[in-house]
């Protein structure tokens, strides 16, 4: 099975198919996104994320989508300033294991990244595979924020990527975010799942609990919502660990990130386990130097 193959299970960038899942109620408004903080309020302080944080995933014939629901511990104007920037986007993007490139421009039709992505380990960028997100900022205000990334096509058939990032202000210190993902898949997709799922990815799993096993353990999701759920997460610790660096000084922030996104997939080991920290690291700031080279 090829790596580009493989890659329709491990690419997580979006939640596409509009037209296949519903938002949460009135998903566009502010409202809704305060009502889903509400009504979640219990979960996110006693969960196993050891974070305020609540995932949820849903399956269809066709299409797959997760979402993150989470309380960050940062202003609303941090979160707004941060991610209401398409640029800033490619320093969260490329923090994904298998996001290889990624280059914001604009013209007159609005800004678009475009973002390769590829193998788990290094790999030149003309053998990853291209992708081009329609960058949208839907709403900047001081009590909500949504921004939305979409591409038509991705690798093997999939088509109708989405990355949806909406934020409400929670007290003056705390944001409320959803960061939702999804895409569909044809045949071709579908086919090469199957195949995935019976062999490389046969012990992969995702988050949601789905029972108990002999020894006690959680027994977890696996198939397409396992790795829709893992993607989507891989996406939230990226932006989360890109928050996390701006406190510190523009030399330091990348090794920050790096540091603190590989440190926030070692909690969940049985889900987002892919390589060693020095290979993740080295291999990131080859590729970091590499997009930086671009512009």
């Amino acid at each position: 099975m090829t790596w580009l193959a493989r890659l329709f299970f491990v690419f997580a960038l979006t939640t596409g198919a509009a037209a296949t899942f519903a938002s949460v109620p009135d998903g566009n408004s502010a409202a809704a996104l305060h009502a889903k903080h509400a009504a979640l309020a219990d979960r996110l302080h006693d969960n196993p994320f050891k974070r305020a944080l609540h995932l949820d995933s849903s399956e269809t014939s066709s299409s797959l989508k997760g979402d993150v629901y989470t309380l960050v511990d940062y202003p609303m104007a941090t979160v707004s300033a941060a991610l209401d920037d398409p640029e800033n986007w490619c320093e969260v993007l490329i923090l994904h294991i298998n996001t290889k490139h990624c280059r914001a421009t604009a013209d007159k039709k609005g800004s678009v990244l475009r973002v390769s992505v590829g193998r788990k380990t290094a790999q030149p960028i003309e053998d990853a595979y291209p992708i081009e997100f329609a960058y949208r900022a839907a709403a900047v205000t001081p009590r909500y924020l949504e921004i939305r990334l979409d591409a038509e096509k991705g690798p093997m058939s999939t088509s109708n990527y989405r990355i949806l990032l909406q934020a409400v202000p929670v007290g003056k210190s705390q944001t409320f975010m959803r960061l939702s993902y999804s895409y569909d898949y044809g045949l071709a997709g579908r086919l090469a799942m199957k195949s995935y799922l019976a062999t490389l990815g046969s012990d992969k799993v995702g988050f949601t609990p789905v029972g108990r096993q002999s020894d006690g353990q959680p027994e977890y999701i696996g198939g397409m919502r396992g790795v829709i759920e893992r993607n989507t997460m891989r996406y939230y610790l990226a932006i989360d660990s890109y928050l996390a660096s701006l406190n510190s000084p523009p030399s330091m922030q990348l090794q920050k990130r790096l540091q603190s996104w590989y440190a926030a997939t070692e909690q969940y080991p049985r889900q987002l386990y892919e390589i060693g920290r020095t290979a993740y690291i080295d291999m990131k700031q080859s590729e970091y130097r590499r997009q930086q080279a671009s512009y």
